[in-house]
């Protein structure tokens, strides 16, 4: 368990002692495919760090639309805001695939870094890591085209879920058309034929959940 605790951002800087205090007040969850963790608005008492499989957190406008924020997968954690500020999640969460997580309540947390400040250190780091990609999202949507926006969606989800092999990139992350419209900011048609495009160029490839990048002919 410790290993997979190395592979989260939030943990990466901790010693094996202080990884084991991190077991110590963790509970291991299965979950199973379109699981849904929370709702936005609910009261957070649960932080999550992701072992295996992947998690969509979105929000939903008044006429029940749905807008994907972030897509997080084995080495990413979330939740913990709502337990920092004590306020209202900001944002609902469902498993893309069977995902097996850790969850850390709210009185254990808040013990746990009151007595190990380089795991405050590094929440502060990742939290304000998210609150640039937020600005950087809301200058894409305000200032980028549909298809500039696509493509550094696909990007994006290359550098944070990929897998390299040689100059392709394959990327496993299991989200409909719809769902990838979502995160781009664009229409599902506009999403469709910038894909066919790219596939048409043989930069992207398509698979079962996966997703091929050739980054040579991404570059041309």
């Amino acid at each position: 368990m410790i290993q997979w605790l190395r592979k989260v951002s939030l943990f990466d800087s901790l010693t094996d002692e202080q990884l084991e205090h991190v077991l110590r007040i963790a509970q291991r969850r299965s979950l199973s495919t379109g699981t849904v963790l929370f709702h936005e608005k609910d009261p957070g008492s649960i932080f999550y760090v992701v072992l295996s499989g992947s998690i969509k957190l979105y929000t939903r406008s008044a006429s029940g639309e749905e807008k994907i924020l972030s897509v997080v997968a084995a080495g990413d954690s979330f939740g913990e805001l709502a337990l920092l500020d004590g306020r209202p999640r900001s944002a609902s969460a469902q498993t893309l695939e069977t995902t097996l997580v850790l969850e850390i309540v709210n009185d254990a947390f808040m013990n746990l870094l009151e007595a190990h400040f380089d795991i405050t250190r590094g929440i502060l780091a990742e939290l304000s890591r998210r609150l640039r990609q937020t600005n950087e999202h809301v200058n894409d949507l305000t200032f980028l085209d549909d298809r500039t926006r696509v493509l550094k969606n696909l990007i994006l989800l290359a550098n944070q879920h990929g897998k390299r092999d040689g100059m392709f990139i394959y990327i496993h992350i299991p989200l409909n058309y719809d769902e990838l419209a979502q995160m781009a900011g664009v229409s599902k048609s506009v999403l469709s034929d910038v894909l066919r495009e790219l596939e048409s160029r043989g930069v992207l490839q398509f698979g079962l959940n996966e997703y091929k990048l050739n980054l040579a002919k991404l570059r041309n």
